[in-house]
């Protein structure tokens, strides 16, 4: 593989993607702190919102921004 060609990590995602996922991820935080305030214990869907909410903060970096270290691909 030619050495030359390889990009270091920090530089894999351009600025204006990165602003438009920490957007999209902090008004999923802010909207997980306003449910907070209903949970209770007479109703779930507060917290299945919340755990949707976590589901979503979770997987959205995980397949935008995440990259697979397996095989010889950053080594």
């Amino acid at each position: 593989m030619n050495e030359s060609k390889k990009r270091p990590l920090e530089n894999e995602n351009n600025l204006g993607g990165s602003i438009v996922i920490f957007a999209v991820l902090m008004v999923v935080f802010i909207l997980g702190l306003y449910l907070v305030q209903f949970l209770d214990f007479t109703s779930v869907w507060p917290m299945a919102a919340l755990i949707l909410l976590f589901a979503l903060a979770y997987f959205i970096p995980m397949t935008f921004l995440g990259r697979s270290d397996a095989g010889g691909d950053h080594r």
